[in-house]
């Protein structure tokens, strides 16, 4: 762990530290009925045709495919609020020497993920940057709840079934097969090419799980991304002031997933885990939630429960850490200091 005086590792913010930041802002007007806070995927304002929920993200990690990445991590964010993603906006800060056709391929990137998602580009900005050594995309997604309902993280009441749809690490899978592809010798070649493969099978958005899950009653839902599953289920805990027991055994991992971690020594507990929906349900309503989502081809687990409480648990009572950071983050520091030393 860091000392206080010394300076931050490459991530998320610790959360101790946003926490902080977060209670020191002013008071919110009365239209942010939902604002930032730790564990939440977007925010939710009300205007006058119903509820606009916005996310916003980055893809900072690989240089491959950042604008369909962005595209659907952003409306990930937007779908866990149960409300369908429909406007993006991208910034794009590009580092001197880029070629045209290197701008071209970003766009048609975005493209693809937008006609996966089914949303549109509205706005954004592009430039060329000193302050930028490899491209960098900042994405921010919209969608509207015309009835004015959504879901947030914090909906998670004691009581609740844990719920997870879609398989993890499937996003880490995909980063270190072509950021540390030098380290995979390892890995079995059909293991690798699925890895490399990995945004398309099994895929990283769960626009269409979320919303299938806010329909089916779902309490609250999370999309775990940096930091992993491990950060995902602490995220869901602290945001909704609850704790989580998790049965480990069932947990739906991504068997290319695993060997890459294996590989490059990453946990896979805390590894980029877009592609994963967590989700909680009343008692009574979880069967017919899974059996609805198992119905739909997609793959579906009960990991766990709802208590009173705080923090993240397996079921014999030992805890589940919150990564201080995402394995992905570390390796590539390593790799980088390796290249450069």
């Amino acid at each position: 762990m860091p000392s206080p005086s010394s300076g931050l590792l490459p991530g998320k913010l610790p959360a101790d530290l946003l926490a902080t930041l977060l209670a020191d802002l002013p008071d919110a007007p009365p239209e942010l009925i939902l604002g930032p806070a730790i564990g939440e995927d977007a925010c939710a304002i009300s205007i006058p045709e119903g509820v606009l929920v916005a996310a916003t993200d980055p893809i900072t990690l690989t240089t491959r495919d950042i604008g369909r990445f962005g595209v659907i991590i952003n409306g990930n964010d937007v779908a866990v609020m149960g409300v369908r993603p429909r406007w993006f906006l991208a910034v794009i800060l590009l580092p001197s020497g880029t070629r045209r056709e290197d701008v071209r391929g970003i766009f048609t990137s975005i493209e693809e993920g937008l006609e996966e998602v089914g949303a549109v580009l509205v706005g954004g900005h592009t430039e060329i940057s000193e302050a930028v050594s490899q491209p960098v995309l900042v994405g921010q997604m919209m969608g509207i709840s015309e009835q004015g309902h959504f879901v947030s993280t914090r909906g998670a009441k004691p009581g609740d079934v844990l719920v997870q749809v879609g398989l993890a690490p499937v996003e880490g899978a995909a980063v270190l097969a072509v950021e540390a592809e030098a380290a995979l010798g390892a890995v079995s070649a059909r293991s690798l090419e699925a890895a490399a493969n990995a945004a398309d099978a099994p895929g990283l958005s769960v626009v269409e799980p979320a919303l299938l899950a806010a329909e089916l009653g779902a309490m609250a839902m999370h999309d775990p991304t940096e930091g992993g599953m491990a950060a995902g289920l602490h995220e869901m805990s602290q945001a909704a002031g609850v704790a989580l027991s998790i049965d480990t055994r069932p947990i739906l991992w991504y068997e290319p997933g695993l060997a890459v971690c294996e590989a490059v020594g990453a946990d896979p507990w805390a590894t980029l885990a877009s592609g994963a929906l967590l989700a909680t349900f009343p008692q009574d309503l979880v069967n017919h939630a899974v059996g609805e989502l198992t119905k739909k081809t997609h793959a579906v687990a009960v990991i766990g429960s709802v208590q009173e409480g705080a923090g993240v648990c397996d079921q014999a009572g030992e805890v589940i850490p919150w990564p201080e950071r995402d394995e992905v983050a570390r390796i590539l520091e390593i790799r980088d200091t390796t290249v450069s030393s």
